[in-house]
């Protein structure tokens, strides 16, 4: 089975301090993978270096995605191999639309490529993707997350990642500040998203089990101090919710 992601001996520091030590993680393509642990254990670190941030000092060990060694390269190389964060606390942009945002970010991954799309095919992909996550089609006209709800902002991500079609998208608490109608209806753009592109990888991240109610991933791993401490099925799930942690 192809992996979509390959971590191997992975070892961080962020300002001479180490967050992340020895970390193993294979993900094959189009699985969803369930990242778990408390405040603190490394989880946003884990997915920021995957990303390429730049305080993320990579100390020792690879990080590869589909063969394609990503330990060297910058966010914007990274992102056109096909990765996509979503990050907790999206950013406010005053002044550009959704909509022009996007198409920005879509011209810059695929330009040159078999996908670029004319405005008008943009137009048309967007507004196809605004239909399967069963939005309506103003809301591409509102500032990025200007004025969003906690739950607006989680579709706004859930948007962006059907529309940039990324092949692996770490997802770093998407769940946090929702009740649970606006998780639902999160997990069930998650679902729609994933039913339209099997072979996207899902990477989940969180503390806490509850989105797992209504998104079954395929596999789990717990992070502790920076490494991971266990991995299983999603049984693993459920003796978080008896014993938490420990």
């Amino acid at each position: 089975m192809t992996n979509a992601l390959s971590i191997k001996n992975l070892s961080v520091s962020v300002d001479k301090k180490t967050v992340l030590a020895d970390v193993n993680l294979d993900i094959p393509v189009g699985q969803i993978h369930a990242l778990m642990g408390p405040n603190g254990s490394g989880k946003s670190s884990l997915a920021l270096t995957i990303m390429g941030h730049p305080r993320y000092i990579v100390s020792s060990g690879k990080i590869s995605c589909f063969d394609h060694d990503l330990t060297q390269l910058s966010p914007d190389k990274r992102a056109k191999l096909g990765i996509f964060l979503a990050t907790q606390n999206p950013i406010e942009i005053e002044g550009i639309s959704l909509r022009d945002f996007l198409r920005q970010a879509y011209n810059a991954l695929y330009r040159g490529t078999d996908q670029h799309l004319s405005p008008k095919g943009f137009l048309e992909h967007l507004h196809e993707q605004l239909e399967l996550l069963g939005m309506d089609a103003h809301y591409a006209d509102r500032s990025v997350n200007v004025g969003f709800s906690g739950g607006e902002k989680k579709r706004a991500e859930m948007l962006q990642l059907a529309v940039l079609q990324p092949k692996i998208a770490i997802l770093d608490e998407i769940d946090s500040g929702l009740d649970v109608d606006a998780l639902k209806l999160v997990c069930s753009t998650l679902k729609s998203i994933k039913s339209n592109n099997n072979e996207l990888t899902l990477i989940i991240i969180t503390h806490n089990p509850r989105i797992f109610d209504f998104l079954v991933p395929d596999a789990v791993h717990i992070m502790q101090n920076g490494s991971i401490v266990q991995t299983g099925g999603p049984e693993v799930i459920q003796t978080i919710e008896i014993t938490g942690f420990k």
